[in-house]
């Protein structure tokens, strides 16, 4: 622990006035050469209509400039938003989740959940008081949300019913799977269940840290669920509609999922030759699949299937496409 009280690879920049106790819920955020917009994400936040008090956690992951780190600074500093601004001194968008769930756990001692929101989003002036209600409704241990796309050019807005910004799941309940920390809801009583680091830095670069999370999570036995009236708002720039990027994300999750298979069948007998096989089995059945989706209208949803399974087959000879090392054309 540092001289600020802050742990290890982690450095405080601003913290607000407010008292630490009582604290139901934290919301953590991390930030990454988006100075504009993780302020729309605190405007959002600051607007919650909830009956929780929330704590907010920003984890500014660019060491150097920290342009997110110093406009989210003053809004603490003054008492507008009520948590902390800490520098998470390790690249990488699992270091950075793991920054900010450590220091919830360090300086929140009464908080029940942690809520995770990322600095391209904005948040439903409802989203904490759903997120907190569907997770006692529910019983469930870790919730998810809806990250519905906004596009930068209104003109493009048929991207949405791509696979790639779809949401997961339509309706509220418990679910078998999620796969996304960009609106989610995890229980205290989860991470200490959980060997640190939370997310594994592995993925840092490559994405899916939150996938093979979520992975272990259901392992385990925690229930997780769904709660569609529970939404965030993603702002998509124009480059995230290329071809290239989206075929791109598209191989990625393919190799994500075979990485996250991998992890789970680690402990099975010949777990390693199971999911070789149900990949090649998946890629040759693909074109298939493919086909069925153009036949019904939808090109799009054959490609992405096609590119799963691709990529899902390349993982296994070591490709990985890590579209967060160059931040600029992500």
């Amino acid at each position: 622990m540092n001289a600020s009280g802050i742990l290890p690879g982690i450095s405080l920049v601003a913290r607000s006035p407010h008292p630490v106790e009582g604290i139901e819920a934290v919301v953590i955020c991390p930030t990454f050469r988006r100075p504009d917009h993780v302020l729309k994400t605190l405007q959002s936040l600051k607007a919650q209509e909830t009956v929780r008090r929330f704590a907010v956690i920003i984890m500014e992951n660019e060491a150097e400039g920290r342009e997110g780190a110093a406009v989210a600074a003053p809004l603490f500093e003054a008492g507008d938003m009520q948590g902390m601004v800490v520098i998470a001194h390790d690249r990488g968008n699992c270091c950075a989740y793991n920054a900010g769930l450590q220091t919830a756990l360090q300086h929140y001692p009464d908080f029940r959940h942690v809520l995770i929101i990322d600095d391209d989003e904005v948040a439903d002036i409802h989203w904490v008081e759903r997120m907190i209600a569907a997770a006692d409704r529910f019983g469930a241990d870790l919730v998810g949300g809806p990250q519905h796309p906004v596009f930068v050019n209104p003109g493009k807005s048929r991207f949405e019913k791509h696979p790639v910004f779809k949401p997961t799941h339509q309706k509220s309940g418990l679910v078998p799977v999620l796969y996304s920390s960009g609106n989610l809801l995890i229980g205290k009583h989860v991470l200490q269940a959980l060997d640190q680091p939370f997310f594994d830095p592995r993925f840092n670069f490559l994405g899916g840290g939150d996938s093979d999370l979520l992975s272990r999570c259901a392992a385990k036995g925690f229930k997780l669920a769904w709660c569609e009236e529970a939404c965030v708002y993603e702002t998509v720039p124009e480059r995230r509609l290329q071809a290239d990027w989206i075929r791109a994300r598209s191989l990625r999750n393919g190799v994500i999922s075979t990485l996250v298979e991998k992890r789970k069948r680690a402990e099975e007998p010949f777990g390693e030759a199971r999911t070789f096989a149900k990949s090649t089995a998946l890629l040759a059945a693909a074109p298939f699949r493919a086909a069925r989706d153009v036949a019904k209208g939808s090109v799009v949803t054959g490609q992405y299937r096609l590119y799963i399974a691709l990529g899902r087959v390349l993982a296994h000879f070591g490709y990985q496409n890590e579209q967060y090392r160059q931040p600029e054309k992500n």
